[in-house]
């Protein structure tokens, strides 16, 4: 005899885990133009899902129309408007360009001159696309916002995690270590799980994109060729004084034409040879204009402080105590062992396992959970403390 359960049976989720059809499910679409998020778009369209595309214009788009390999240039903008008609979606392009002047440029300026190495993509998710957007994507009427990054949000026991993507080629954690727990709870990431980003591919020509051969981009938006110090100098005209490169003792070893033109771990350019063993720039100095140079192991540190810690692994930062995590200091390098000792609300100090070369202040530090794809938060790399 079989018993009839009193209980109502649990809803059943689409596959952006809400209890509703995919009809009733509006989602933005942040479309930057290139085929991740185009894709995105796309393959949420062919499931029935309630989709409006955004694009956002965040610097001069004359300018944008010269500008080739960088996300959000006209060309991109084009290009997202092409692929929401081919879909048949709404798409609306939001001018956001004095915000992301006062939020991210501005800040990258200011960074670079007083000796710290920026990571601008990291702002832009931070303080436009995440804040911003987000809320005008809420004004729209959105249950959630989708967007091209690879990077996976899954369901834990108190809530959305964060992960990095299934690809270890194309994990783009590193950048969105500062996504808020209220953020995350809103967000998508439909390619997180995807393989590869051939499989990515192979979906934009299955849709029939226009998109589906487009180059990555490479360059920081408002940076042509990657040339940093051109775009210090334009926005803080002077600011490239010449000075003296020194030795960790005080030694004047040469000339050099700025400050900005230098970057910590740097080795060529600096117009001092002849001197024996390699040296390779170990600290810049703005206040001074000093630009100091050591022998490679003079680089090597273990102690790496930071701050505006961004905390998603539950609970209060300040009173969730020592703990073994593992760290990534650069984008390009894998989580390395570390210890996370927390000193304040929004501050710790990481203990690195084995010392690393060129930790530079301005950069990001990564918290993951010590044998799993969890991201924990991170936080900003200040002063480094000691090297050794």
């Amino acid at each position: 005899m079989t018993l009839h359960d009193p209980r109502p049976a649990a809803p059943t989720l689409n596959s952006l885990g809400f209890a509703r059809t995919a009809a009733e499910t509006r989602v933005v679409v942040a479309m930057s133009g290139g085929v991740d998020s185009s894709v995105v778009a796309a393959m949420l369209k062919a499931e029935g899902y309630d989709v409006v595309g955004v694009t956002l214009q965040l610097y001069d788009h004359g300018a944008a129309l010269k500008k080739k390999g960088a996300c959000c240039a006209g060309q991109d903008i084009h290009d997202a408007r092409r692929v929401a008609e081919r879909i048949g979606i709404p798409h609306y392009v939001l001018d956001y360009e004095n915000r992301f002047r006062e939020s991210v440029i501005e800040e990258f300026a200011d960074a670079y001159l007083a000796g710290a190495t920026p990571v601008p993509c990291i702002r832009c998710n931070e303080r436009v696309k995440f804040r911003d957007l987000l809320h005008t994507a809420r004004e729209l009427d959105a249950d959630c916002m989708a967007t091209g990054h690879y990077i996976r949000r899954l369901d834990g026991p108190a809530g959305a995690e964060l992960h990095m993507a299934a690809d270890p080629a194309r994990d783009q954690s590193y950048f969105l270590f500062s996504t808020t727990q209220e953020q995350l709870d809103f967000l998508r990431f439909p390619l997180g799980g995807l393989a590869s980003k051939a499989e990515t591919r192979a979906l934009a020509a299955e849709y029939g994109l226009v998109v589906a051969d487009k180059p990555d981009s490479q360059d920081i938006c408002f940076v042509p060729e990657g040339n940093y110090a051109a775009v210090i100098e334009k926005l803080r005209p002077g600011a490239a004084e010449p000075g003296d490169i020194v030795d960790l003792a005080g030694n004047v070893l040469g000339r050099h034409r700025g400050v900005i033109h230098y970057t910590i771990g740097q080795r060529r350019g600096l117009g001092i040879g002849g001197l024996g063993d390699p040296l390779y720039v170990v600290r810049l100095d703005p206040d001074s204009r000093h630009v100091v140079v050591g022998p490679r192991e003079a680089l090597a540190t273990r102690t790496v402080p930071v701050a505006e810690v961004n905390w998603l692994g539950g609970g209060d930062f300040a009173s969730a105590g020592e703990r073994e995590i593992t760290v990534r200091i650069r984008s390009t390098r894998p989580p390395a062992p570390a210890i996370l000792r927390p000193t304040g609300p929004t501050t710790a100090t990481v203990e690195l396992a084995a010392a690393e070369e060129g930790v530079s202040p301005g950069q990001a530090c990564v918290f993951y959970e010590a044998g799993s794809t969890r991201v924990l938060g991170g936080g900003w790399i200040t002063m480094t403390e000691s090297r050794r």
